[in-house]
């Protein structure tokens, strides 16, 4: 039996990703400290407080669902997921867009059944905006303007518009020049999975490292409006695996 994933469930996720933005802002708007951890990755107070809230409410919510927190997992915690069903958090995504101060950063929390990302959302707190994505569909609340439902968009034949990292850059361009590109758009964070749920973008090529907290609630947001992430070789992107790094992968929507 599959796991429900209910309204009441993804209301109380928002507040939770909303609540842990709020912790974020405090610490963006003071002069806070940045420091490297082992792989040379910037973190700040931000990344620790605001998993920790999200940890712990997670564990209040639905105590029996582990949860894996990149700051966590990075200092030793290693949940046991064997059951399959289990969080991927990424409490500040960007952290990189977070110092330059740019509010190209984001909370990520995603639900993983059986290596499928069944659950997603993703919140913007600089430009208090909200995506979120499971079976109930895909939907988005930009700057308090009321939710809507937002699908992947179908290009037309003048060719179709690319998303691409700001910070971390592969060899995209081999991928992105098997198409017709009309316009490009560089994002932070998992907002590139975001354009491309709500229609405003088309493919986002990555052959630079991501884990999987990076990119597990903006694939289930992606799917959810119609999209799809594969891997190069065609394969779909799954969780859980013994090595937490990502392969690289093309998301797409409608092309």
């Amino acid at each position: 039996m599959s796991f429900e994933v209910t309204q009441a469930m993804i209301d109380r996720i928002r507040v939770i990703a909303h609540g842990a933005g709020n912790i974020i802002m405090d610490i963006y708007n003071s002069d806070f400290e940045v420091r490297s951890k082992d792989d040379r990755s910037p973190v700040t107070a931000a990344d620790e407080r605001s998993e920790v809230y999200i940890l712990d409410n997670l564990s209040a919510l639905v105590p029996d669902i582990p949860a894996i927190g990149e700051e966590s997992y990075a200092a030793g915690v290693r949940p046991d997921i064997s059951g399959g069903l289990f969080w991927l958090i990424d409490a500040l995504d960007g952290t990189k867009e977070f110092v330059s101060r740019n509010g190209e950063f984001t909370v990520n929390i995603g639900l993983i059944e059986n290596g499928k990302p069944i659950l997603g959302v993703v919140y913007a707190p600089a430009i208090d905006a909200m995506y979120w994505g499971s079976n109930l569909g895909a939907f988005s609340e930009l700057d308090s303007s009321g939710v809507r439902e937002i699908t992947c968009d179908i290009p037309g034949s003048d060719g179709i518009i690319a998303v691409t990292s700001r910070s971390h850059r592969g060899e995209e361009e081999e991928i992105l020049g098997k198409y017709t590109i009309k316009d490009r758009i560089n994002r932070g964070s998992s907002l590139k999975f975001c354009l491309i749920a709500a229609g405003e973008a088309h493919i986002y090529p990555r052959l630079a490292g991501t884990s999987e907290w990076d990119t597990a609630a903006g694939h289930a947001i992606l799917l959810a409006a119609g999209g799809d992430v594969k891997k190069l070789d065609g394969g779909d992107l799954i969780y859980g695996k013994d090595d937490i790094l990502n392969p690289h992968f093309i998301a797409r929507g409608r092309i």
